[in-house]
């Protein structure tokens, strides 16, 4: 049984987008598992709190990997959730 965690920021996924994520994550596993698995994919959505996560010895929050994500070249957009 396949179980895959996806750690994010507190209120970094609007309403809704947590169960498109786990719907995306199992379908993208499908192929290296196998259909007949499908029922037995865990996919478990950590939030966890603003300023819980660091990089290079700095805490970072939601706003912090906004302003990231608006700072990166167009063609290295990621997806944001919102």
């Amino acid at each position: 049984m396949p179980v895959i965690t996806v750690k994010v920021f507190e209120g970094g996924l609007r309403k809704g987008r947590t169960a498109e994520m786990i719907e995306g994550i199992t379908e993208a596993v499908i192929p290296f598992v196998g259909e007949v698995v499908r029922s037995n994919i865990w996919v478990l959505v950590d939030e966890v709190k603003s300023g819980s996560w660091g990089t290079g010895g700095k805490a970072l929050g939601l706003a912090d990997l906004r302003q990231i994500q608006q700072n990166a070249p167009a063609d290295q957009q990621p997806f944001s959730g919102r």
